[in-house]
């Protein structure tokens, strides 16, 4: 048994973070990184952001930029991290499309851009780095409590996040004899800079109905995040862990 003060130590791992500039993204790259993880931080259009975000975490940081859309985007990728002699051993899905439409009226092209980017690319990035997470590597997948109840305007979303939820048990079924653990995380409400002149009326509708009576912080899914990647969680695997300040709890008659 690993004493206590070694489970959350990530001094081994090489971590590509989907996502990385964003609240979530951030966090968890932040938080990695004080284990002594190297951080490979994706991003998409935020160049000057994923390069603040490397600046801060100094010389255990990369960055890769890609369009995770595409199995050539997500082949460009991987290509870079090989270039840049980075070897992933541990993989956090986070980055993530969130536009509102009602399924009435929604494209299909809108359809399409949430699916492929919330769903698609955890198939074509879990595909690309499984060679590299044999014998004790890890996937995150961040999924939403969406994945488990829908709202108005995200049934793109909510279908995207529900079938994540799907995809990492299976991904957990069929890796698992390599050693390779999957598992997701459902955050709740997450706060952000602005969210409450955004969404007054829901943010007060959340702290209302929320057991412990607050949004979340992107801390508290970063560190949900750690425990899952650590020997901490070393037993656990296809397990959807949800993050929401006890709201999954209330009841719904």
């Amino acid at each position: 048994m690993r004493p206590v003060n070694t489970l959350l130590d990530l001094s081994d791992a090489r971590i590509l973070i989907t996502g990385a500039t964003g609240n979530i993204g951030s966090a968890i790259a932040r938080r990695v990184a004080q284990a002594g993880a190297r951080v490979a931080l994706h991003y998409q259009t935020n160049a000057a952001k994923a390069a603040q975000l490397q600046e801060e975490l100094g010389g255990r940081s990369i960055t890769v930029q890609g369009d995770l859309g595409s199995a050539a985007g997500v082949s460009q990728i991987f290509q870079a991290l090989g270039d840049a002699r980075f070897s992933v051993n541990a993989l956090v899905n986070n980055a993530a499309d969130q536009s509102v439409a009602a399924l009435q009226h929604m494209s299909y092209d809108q359809w399409r851009q949430v699916l492929a980017t919330n769903l698609d690319s955890i198939f074509l990035l879990s595909q690309a780095a499984l060679p590299g997470l044999a014998n004790g590597g890890s996937i995150v997948n961040i999924s939403s409590i969406e994945g488990l109840d829908p709202a108005p305007g995200h049934g793109h979303y909510a279908t995207s996040k529900a079938g994540m939820n799907m995809l990492t048990r299976a991904l957990a079924l069929e890796s698992g004899g390599a050693g390779v653990r999957v598992n997701a995380i459902s955050p709740g409400l997450i706060r952000r800079e602005g969210i409450e002149e955004d969404w007054p009326d829901g943010v007060a509708r959340w702290q209302e109905r929320a057991p412990l009576t607050r949004m979340g912080e992107a801390a508290d899914v970063a560190d949900a995040a750690l425990f899952l990647l650590s020997d901490a969680a070393r037993w656990i695997s296809g397990a959807n862990l949800v993050v929401d300040g006890g709201m999954n709890a209330q009841g719904k008659w």
